[in-house]
């Protein structure tokens, strides 16, 4: 019962996080009622299926797949293109489609030659404190303009979406610190039933779209056959690197979490890469949007407690599930935007403190060596040590404390 709670909250949750960005790119590039059912759809399931090959495959780790936002910037910017070098969206549309088949392929190589695993020995504490502070800072604006239904159909504040929403991160943060331990294990699935109640009370939640059948497989190359394009593959190629970073920064911090006290594992690296190169393949192939694993999940994690891979991958299995249903699919998709990033901004501020607690490990480190090397030299004091010896416990401990 609890682990099938756990999974449903995770799949909530994974959905959530997932839903906008297909609908924001399909009113981009002005695709019909239909056709961006469809696009939802096969994101959707590709998100699912990447986080289930990651778990299983990969970097084996609770790490959800999201819809990269460096390839949602992508969209947006080649959305521009149509009419000047483009001469429809489909075209746009087949264009991107070559260009994450390109960057999965760099993805694999670049895994295979082991770059990854040579990028992942950069992220030291330092480096990963200020990628998570400039992470929050980056989407800390799209969280308030979400929370207060600020949107280019409608550019001014709403005061009701916006009470409405502080009431659900006050109660997404009470929940996350509840003394009752079921209750911080599920607070997400809790913030997110309630705040859907209150919008579904006050009038704010969109009407649940109408389904044109009970089952439904996602299409391969539904906007056709991709091209490939001088422009479309160099975006591709920076677009991959990176995406490595991303990779290697969530992973690092879920390894953190997950595993604090046991030594990093140098393969997860590689085997994070490989996943991460099909996963763009299956965003390609499925005319979808590029995935990444999401750093938000260390948060999740963080929030609830969950720190078991079951619930993950029965989640991941569910999020496959109800895309093949478009009824049910129609109405997860009418959950409130709002509530969304009412209960992520809620996830994204533990980041913060994710951040600080990086910055103090190698704050922590410099601290032991210095206490050490006044050991040394007033411990050792009036003792019969040789030099050598001394001068060689320094050396082995500044080695532990900054490797």
């Amino acid at each position: 019962m609890k682990m099938g709670i756990a999974a449903l909250q995770w799949m909530i949750f994974m959905i959530a996080a997932a839903i906008v960005a297909p609908i924001a790119i399909a009113d981009l590039y002005q695709l019909s009622a239909v056709e961006t059912a469809g696009f939802m759809q096969r994101t959707i399931f590709v998100l699912g299926v990447a986080g289930l090959l990651q778990g299983l495959l990969g970097h084996r780790l609770p790490i959800h797949e999201g819809p990269a936002g460096l390839w949602w910037s992508v969209f947006t910017i080649y959305a521009g293109f149509i009419g000047v070098l483009y001469t429809s969206n489909i075209e746009a549309l087949q264009a991107l489609s070559g260009g994450l088949l390109v960057s999965g392929v760099f993805f694999i190589i670049l895994a295979i030659s082991g770059f990854i695993g040579v990028l992942a020995k950069l992220f030291t504490p330092t480096v990963t404190f200020v990628y998570l502070i400039l992470l929050v800072l980056q989407l800390s604006g799209s969280f308030i303009k979400g929370m207060f239904g600020i949107s280019a159909d409608h550019p001014m504040m709403d005061p009701w979406m916006a009470l409405l929403s502080l009431i659900v991160v006050i109660a997404a943060f009470a929940f996350g610190r509840s003394k009752v331990m079921w209750i911080r294990q599920y607070s997400v699935i809790f913030s997110l039933v309630l705040g859907w109640g209150l919008f579904l009370i006050a009038g704010k939640a969109p009407s649940v779209g109408e389904a044109h059948s009970w089952f439904d497989l996602p299409k391969l190359f539904a906007f056709g056959m991709p091209t490939f394009d001088s422009g479309v593959i160099t975006t591709a190629i920076f677009i991959t690197l990176l995406l490595i970073t991303n990779l290697v920064a969530s992973v690092r911090l879920m390894e953190g979490i997950v595993a604090a006290n046991k030594p990093s594992d140098p393969k997860r690296y590689k085997r994070g890469g490989l996943i991460s190169g099909v996963n763009q393949l299956l965003g390609g192939g499925f005319s979808a949007i590029g995935s990444v694993p999401i750093s938000g999940a260390a948060g999740f994690v963080t929030q609830t407690g969950q720190k078991s891979m079951k619930p993950f991958l029965i989640g991941c299995l569910l999020v496959i599930g109800i895309t093949l249903f478009p009824p049910i699919m129609n109405i997860m998709s009418a959950l409130p935007a709002p509530v969304g990033y009412a209960v992520t901004f809620v996830i994204f501020s533990n980041m913060v403190v994710m951040a600080l607690k990086e910055l103090k490990k190698n704050y922590d480190r410099r601290r032991k060596c210095i206490s050490c090397y006044w050991y040394i030299h007033d411990g050792w004091r009036g003792r019969d040590v040789p030099i050598s010896f001394r001068y060689q416990r320094i050396t082995s401990c500044c080695y532990r404390c900054f490797e």
